[in-house]
C-alpha cells in the first residue's frame, strides 16, 4: 500500500534534520520545513507500518485550525506548499506540552480509575465516570520528550525546575484555554465535542507563538455530540474520532508500550481501516471533502514543492 513512511532530503541552506514520531523536520537559519509522514505512533512508539494519507490529513487539519486561531495567538505557519508540507518560523520551543482536558477520558481516566484523584497537580472530584464532562477544562502538562515517553508534570514543578518562567507560563495557560474554547466552538459546529487536546508553544524575538499541529486526531480526541448524553446515561463507550481506536486495538493485542512487549503487526485490512478513519475525521472535523493526493511518487512531489518554496 503506497504511503510515505519517511523522507530524507538534503536542501540548499539546510542546517539540521530531525525525525520526530510523525514529522520529518528540516531546519534552516530562520525557517522550519515540516513534512507530515504517514508514520503512526501510539504509547510513544512508532508502529511498524505507515498509514496512507495520514500525513496529508494531519497537515491539512493543522493548517485549517492554525489559520482559524491566528487571532488568538500568533502561530509559526507561513506556507503550505504541498498537502504534506508546512513551512514556517523557526521558534525556540518550550520544553512542555500544554495538555487540556474538558472530559475524563484516555490517560486521565486510566489514572483516575486506579484511584488517583490528582492529575498533574490538578484535583479531581470523586464519583466521576469515564468520559464525564469535568466541572471546567483543566490543564495537565507533560514534559516534551525527544525520545521515549512524555511525563506528566505539574505547574508547580514546571516553575520550580525553571522550565518556563512564571510570566510566560501564565501566558501559555491563557492561550491554551482560549484555543480550547475556540476548538470546542468549531467542533460543536460540526456536531462534535472536543474532549482533550494538546498545544505546543515556542518563542521568537520575545513573542510567544503557537507551533506544531493543533486539533488533529494525533493530538486530540473528539466525541460525537448527538449520542454523547445517551451513551453516558447507558454506560456505553462513546463514539469518537481520535487515535484511541488504534490504542485500543494495540491493548487488545497485548501492547501498551511497556518494556518487553512486542508491537503487533497490522495487516492490510487494518491499515485500510485506519486510513479510512483518518479521512473520515478530516471531513467531519473540517466540514471539507478530502481530496486524495497522488501517491505514485510522493517523495519527488514533496521534494519539488519544498524546493520551489525555498
Amino acid at each position: 500500500m503506497n504511503s510515505i513512511p519517511e523522507t530524507n532530503f538534503q536542501f540548499p541552506g539546510q542546517t539540521a534534520f530531525y525525525k520526530g514520531k510523525v514529522r520529518d523536520v528540516y531546519s534552516f537559519e530562520k525557517k522550519l520545513v515540516m513534512v507530515a509522514s504517514d508514520r503512526i505512533s501510539a504509547f510513544d512508539v512508532i508502529l511498524p507500518r505507515a498509514i496512507p494519507y495520514k500525513g496529508q490529513v494531519l497537515n491539512q487539519i493543522a493548517a485549517h485550525f492554525l489559520n482559524a486561531t491566528s487571532g488568538i495567538v500568533p502561530n509559526w505557519l507561513q506556507e503550505v506548499p504541498d498537502p504534506n508540507v508546512s513551512i514556517g518560523l523557526k521558534c525556540q520551543a518550550y520544553p512542555v506540552e500544554m495538555v487540556v482536558r474538558g472530559y475524563l477520558a484516555g490517560h486521565a481516566w486510566r489514572e483516575y480509575s486506579l484511584g488517583k484523584r490528582s492529575v498533574c497537580g490538578v484535583s479531581l472530584p470523586d464519583g466521576l465516570k469515564e468520559n464525564d464532562k469535568l466541572p471546567q477544562p483543566i490543564i495537565t502538562p507533560t514534559t516534551k520528550a525527544h525520545e521515549g515517553h512524555d511525563e506528566d508534570i505539574s505547574r508547580e514543578e514546571i516553575l520550580a525546575q525553571g522550565l518556563v518562567s512564571e510570566d510566560d507560563y501564565e501566558h501559555l495557560e491563557k492561550y491554551t484555554l482560549a484555543l480550547f474554547a475556540k476548538g470546542t466552538e468549531m467542533a460543536a459546529d460540526q456536531g462534535l465535542i472536543l474532549v482533550d487536546t494538546k498545544y505546543e508553544f515556542g518563542q521568537l524575538d520575545g513573542i510567544i507563538y503557537l507551533i506544531d499541529e493543533i486539533h488533529t486526531p494525533d493530538s486530540s480526541r473528539y466525541f460525537y455530540a448527538d449520542v454523547y448524553a445517551e451513551n453516558q446515561r447507558a454506560g456505553l463507550p462513546q463514539k469518537q474520532l481520535s487515535k484511541e481506536f488504534v490504542r485500543e486495538w494495540l491493548i487488545q493485542n497485548g501492547f501498551q508500550g511497556k518494556e518487553g512487549q512486542t508491537v503487533p503487526v497490522m495487516d492490510d485490512e487494518r491499515i485500510q481501516l485506519i486510513s479510512d478513519r483518518y479521512i473520515e475525521l478530516f471531513e467531519k472535523v473540517t466540514g471539507n471533502k478530502f481530496q486524495k493526493n497522488n501517491l505514485d511518487d510522493p517523495l519527488k512531489r514533496i521534494e519539488n514543492a519544498i524546493l520551489r518554496a525555498l
